[in-house]
């Protein structure tokens, strides 16, 4: 089949289906006229890297163990991942400590998306919000750049949160602004 049929068989874009190609995570055959042409086995193959990518690995940690998936059984993904043999066809153990590195990584990040939310919700006032220390040894942290908090300390007593953020902000009552004294 056609580029068009293998990629809506498969549940994805025909650019979609090129850039997993140019991954090496499948390869089309070419007819003499250079039309890519798929095959059911091009399709179940795709269909297992749209499942593992929904699943949340990267298309990185599909192309580490992309050998496998000729070995996935046709009823797709789930004995890859739940640590079973596969008849002797894959290393499941294989496919396993890539998704495990996966999901550690994803555990880090919405660890620290969660420090970040606290954060910000600690200055913008939403009660019952306390910025807590991130790296579980201590309470919550104070202001202006005290223990947990991430980042540099300016000499304003904010915290930058990274290098491309700003320093962070206290949304504490400005002052009026004194109005000018006019003289005749």
């Amino acid at each position: 089949m056609r580029i068009g049929d293998a990629a809506a068989a498969a549940g994805m874009t025909p650019r979609a289906l090129r850039y997993y190609e140019q991954q090496g995570l499948v390869t089309a055959r070419r007819t003499p006229s250079g039309q890519r042409v798929y095959d059911e086995e091009d399709i179940r193959r795709l269909k297992a890297v749209r499942e593992l990518r929904d699943a949340g690995l990267t298309v990185g940690d599909v192309r580490a163990f992309a050998h496998l998936l000729r070995t996935v059984p046709a009823d797709g993904v789930p004995d890859l991942l739940a640590g079973e043999s596969c008849a002797g066809r894959c290393s499941a153990a294989e496919a396993e400590t890539v998704a495990r590195r996966r999901l550690a990584d994803l555990d880090a990040r919405i660890a620290q998306l969660s420090s970040l939310r606290a954060r910000l919700a600690a200055r913008l006032g939403e009660p019952g919000t306390e910025v807590m220390d991130p790296t579980g040894r201590g309470g919550p942290t104070g202001q202006g750049g005290q223990t947990g908090q991430t980042g540099a300390a300016t000499p304003g007593g904010s915290v930058r949160a990274g290098a491309d953020s700003g320093p962070l902000f206290r949304l504490a009552a400005a002052p009026a602004p004194e109005a000018p004294v006019l003289r005749a």
